[in-house]
């Protein structure tokens, strides 16, 4: 099966880009990454803050069945334009890899489509290359299927 999100990582450089089309509308697509109810379903974590603002900050956390924390983000939005671009940092804690930084562009394509742009730069080539050893593609792959799905609900 095809992978609907592409991800884009030419040699040797430390960003990539992820493009991925959906059938929502734009302002849809948007509530997805910026309503914590809803981010919390397609993500499959708990979202502890989300302060959709220039300068505001959010975290995320999930645990597994017994409860212990298997996974914690944190990050800066630096720049919040409704419905356009979000500028923010991501940072995995405990674990390898360096804060990045990331910018997320919104673009309607019809009046019932839009398209999502990611473009992510790592601190380094080395460091990049090692998400993408791991099954990364896939992992971006499921959650926007479940963004499409928990999302069309909403329609």
């Amino acid at each position: 099966m095809e992978l609907k999100t592409k991800i884009n990582a030419k040699d040797g450089q430390q960003d990539l880009v992820i493009t991925r089309e959906f059938d929502l509308p734009l302002e849809l697509l948007f509530k997805a990454y910026t309503e914590p109810e809803i981010v919390a379903q397609w993500m499959s974590t708990k979202v502890l803050k989300l302060e959709n603002k220039k300068y505001g900050g959010y975290q995320f956390e999930t645990s597994d069945p017994r409860g212990n924390v298997v996974f914690k983000a944190n990050g800066v939005i630096h720049e919040y334009s409704p419905n356009e671009r979000i500028t923010r940092t991501f940072e995995m804690e405990n674990s390898p890899f360096a804060a990045q930084l990331e910018f997320l562009d919104f673009e309607s394509i019809t009046e019932e489509t839009s398209k999502l742009t990611m473009h992510i730069i790592y601190k380094s080539t080395d460091l990049r290359d090692q998400m993408l050893k791991l099954p990364f593609a896939q992992g971006m792959n499921m959650a926007h299927n479940r963004l499409q799905e928990i999302t069309n609900k909403l329609k």
